[in-house]
């Protein structure tokens, strides 16, 4: 597994918070992943992203095939193939091996109920454009915004290959891979158990959730995440949240030129800030070495980096999050 921009410090190494997160990943998960290692520099960060993760895919009744379902075909979607490919093997791991197989190939499910699931997945893209919102458990939901904001981390920080040589590309490799993690994905998960890895703040749950412990996991990460917009200025932000909600979700077919001249009237202090959040926004994988290179002359420290790109990643998510809300935009 490569890091794009920087290298984590080793897990072994971690203390305090990211010492107890990683913990839990060890306990009830695939231990401390490359995904969460990303956002060690800024342990709230990763113990709410954990958490909502936790709380929606993997603790409480909700089906877990439905759920790996609506992580795959959210990530498919957003076009992370790292999480795809993970995903897919979880669903090998859950024993649905023709299913998994059909979302790698880009497919449908042929059970007319899943084959819902994907396209409702796969439409939160772009919310507004179907008038989108869930009629599903604020497991499912709380799933589905976890991978909106997942994906992008993963795209921005990490290499697109899931295993070495993009070995996971192999039928047998990803059926290997399911049968190895399968007791791990099979056992039940009490809710609620990541919640006091959460710090307090004056974020309330979402409607949508209900009195779910998926409520309070997305509001601690939305908190967390939205922080990182205090590196940009007031202008900057603004940029960045119009932009999320009026493209609302659209791929741009250039994307480094589209967010250059979006934010090439902005002050230059914030203008490689706010492409560097827009492209987390919209297409993490585009944010090159070079945009990290001017970002890092004023902000050098890892942190700064993992703070931005979270809160393009937790505004586009947030847009979504938004649908199911009407009454609170």
């Amino acid at each position: 597994m490569t890091y794009r921009f920087f290298t984590p410090a080793p897990a072994g190494a971690a203390t305090g918070l990211t010492a107890d997160v990683y913990r839990q990943l060890r306990d009830e998960f695939l231990g401390p992943a490359p995904t969460f290692q990303a956002l060690s520099a800024v342990p709230e960060v990763l113990a709410a992203t954990w958490a909502l993760m936790r709380e929606a895919l993997l603790a409480g009744a909700a089906s877990r095939v439905d759920r790996e379902l609506v992580a795959s075909a959210v990530s498919r979607a957003n076009r992370c193939r790292f999480c795809v490919d993970a995903h897919v093997m979880l669903l090998h791991a859950l024993g649905e091996h023709e299913l998994a197989e059909a979302i790698v190939r880009g497919g449908t499910p042929p059970e007319p109920r899943q084959a819902a699931l994907v396209g409702w997945a796969e439409a939160s893209r772009s919310p507004r454009a179907g008038e989108w919102t869930s009629p599903y458990c604020p497991e499912v939901t709380g799933t589905l915004l976890a991978f909106h904001f997942i994906n992008r981390i993963v795209s921005a920080l990490l290499a697109p290959d899931l295993l070495p040589g993009g070995l996971q590309r192999s039928r047998v490799v990803r059926s290997a891979g399911g049968r190895l993690y399968a007791r791990t994905a099979r056992e039940p998960k009490e809710p609620g158990r990541s919640l006091p890895l959460l710090g307090t703040g004056p974020a309330s749950p979402p409607a949508w959730a209900g009195d779910s412990p998926v409520g309070v996991a997305y509001a601690s990460l939305r908190n967390a995440a939205m922080r990182g917009g205090d590196l940009l200025g007031d202008v900057a932000r603004r940029t960045v949240t119009a932009t999320v909600s009026w493209e609302d979700g659209r791929h741009p077919a250039r994307p480094a030129e589209w967010a250059a001249d979006l934010v090439r009237d902005l002050p230059g202090a914030d203008r490689v800030a706010a492409r560097i959040a827009l492209l987390a926004a919209f297409a993490p994988s585009a944010i090159r070495s070079g945009d990290v290179a001017l970002w890092r002359l004023s902000h050098p420290d890892d942190a700064d980096l993992v703070r931005l790109v979270a809160y393009g990643a937790i505004t586009a998510t947030d847009h979504v999050a938004r649908a199911l809300s009407p009454a609170q935009l």
